[in-house]
């Protein structure tokens, strides 16, 4: 069996021209039951880690990003079911806040956060961080040419 390609996306959108995150609740039977969390997902064979975060969000909500690049850092934890060190590439998207969100099977509900309510939503460190390290980010305005990926 291969390597575990997982990605993980952070949606923001502004509200009175502050940040907001969506976070969503995983739905009974999936894993990480009635957690809230980002969107995120596996890498599918010959799928660029990219590409696998742009398709998880238009599965997951049905958004289409306004921005989209990729965060400077990753989500890294050891699963101790496997024995395996994950490293998970992160990413952060712009949503329009007034797009329908259609939620699919994985979530029973979803919810716009300010970043200090979103990371006491989330449980897990490394995904706080990379909420408040997202936040930074776009509140500082400079995204670098490099972290961008167009779309086409």
């Amino acid at each position: 069996m291969g390597k575990k390609k997982l990605i993980d996306l952070y949606l923001y959108s502004y509200l009175d021209r502050k940040p907001v995150f969506l976070l969503f609740r995983r739905a009974k039977g999936h894993i990480y039951e009635g957690q809230w969390r980002m969107v995120g997902g596996k890498v599918k064979e010959g799928e660029k880690y990219w590409e696998a975060a742009v398709r998880e969000m238009k599965e997951e909500t049905g958004l289409n990003p306004i921005r989209f690049f990729t965060l400077p850092s990753v989500n890294q934890f050891y699963e101790h079911r496997t024995d395996k060190i994950l490293t998970i590439p992160a990413f952060a998207a712009e949503v329009s806040l007034h797009d329908k969100i259609v939620l699919n099977s994985e979530h029973n509900q979803y919810e716009w956060f300010r970043v200090e309510d979103a990371v006491e939503k989330v449980i897990w460190p490394e995904q706080q961080r990379l909420l408040r390290l997202t936040f930074t980010i776009i509140t500082s305005e400079i995204i670098p040419e490099e972290w961008c990926i167009p779309q086409t």
